[in-house]
Formats: C-alpha cells, sequence, structure tokens
C-alpha cells in the first residue's frame, strides 16, 4: 500500500506545454501510476498514515512542493525542497531533450541512438537528485524517482 494512486500537477500560471512535453508528462503519468514505490517513514515518533497516496506537485516560492494526502484526504506529509540543486540538471535534461526531438526527425538511427544514451544519462542523474532531496521525507525506488523527475521537468518548463 506504500504507493502513489493518484497524481496532479499543479501547473496554473504556467505557459501550455509543447506537444513533446505534454507527451512526456502523458507518459510519466501512466507509467507512475501503473508501477511505483513511495513509503513514508516515520519521523521523530510520529505514526505515518498509510498509503496509497494522492499526490500534488506545485513550484511555489522557487520550491517544489510535495503535497500527500492519503485516498481520504488524510494529510500525510507536505515537502518544499529547494530548486537550486535540479536546476543544471533539468537545463541539460531540456536541451538533451530538444537535441532528440530534432534528431528523430532528421538523422539516422545510430545518431539517435546516441543522443538518447545521452538523455538518459541526464534522466539518470535527475532522478538520482530528487531520491537524495526525498531522503528521510519518502522513499523511492529508481523508476518512481525517474518517472517524478519527468514531471518536475514538466513543471519547471514553466517555471
Amino acid at each position: 500500500m506504500s504507493r502513489i494512486s493518484h497524481i496532479t500537477l499543479d501547473d496554473s500560471g504556467l505557459p501550455p506545454p509543447t506537444p513533446e512535453i505534454e507527451q512526456e508528462r502523458k507518459v510519466a503519468m501512466f507509467d507512475l501510476l501503473e508501477d511505483n514505490t513511495f513509503v513514508l517513514p516515520s519521523r521523530e515518533g510520529r505514526p505515518v498514515l498509510d498509503g496509497p497516496y494522492h499526490i500534488s506537485l506545485a513550484i511555489r516560492d522557487k520550491r517544489l512542493v510535495f503535497d500527500v494526502n492519503t485516498e481520504t484526504a488524510e494529510k500525510a506529509a507536505e515537502f518544499h525542497l529547494s530548486l537550486g540543486p535540479f536546476r543544471q540538471v533539468v537545463k541539460d535534461y531540456f536541451q538533451i531533450c530538444e537535441s532528440y526531438f530534432d534528431a528523430v526527425k532528421k538523422l539516422p538511427p545510430s545518431q539517435i541512438e546516441t543522443i538518447d544514451m545521452a538523455r538518459r544519462g541526464i534522466h539518470n542523474e535527475g532522478s538520482r537528485v530528487l531520491q537524495e532531496r526525498l531522503e528521510g521525507k519518502a522513499d523511492i525506488d529508481t523508476d518512481t524517482a525517474r518517472r517524478l523527475f519527468t514531471l518536475i521537468c514538466v513543471l519547471h518548463f514553466g517555471g
């Protein structure tokens, strides 16, 4: 039961995403809800509300906000993470994604594969940063971190 069963992005006030970004968002949300691990550890001896969890992600006051509720709408946790540690990796990720989307239109498969490998490497770095930033707040596996990082990028795109 330690999983995410519903996720929303608070993208109010952000410019509309490009079709490519919207597709990345849809795929990440679908994959995340299909298979994820999200565990809230006990903190300061306080009881932990059991999942599955509904999560809302937002950027507020230049901070990434995870609002975590139970399926019965009880507040389970709220984390505010500085965006600073994500800035460079998000910037790198968008640059490589732009190269990838352009390459798919006009380059041979071998060159596309090279760009895609670089894209996956940057994506892995972003998911590692996310896991580090959530340490002590939530335990997530690598696949969950990768999908959440994609959603953070979607929010960052307009932020």
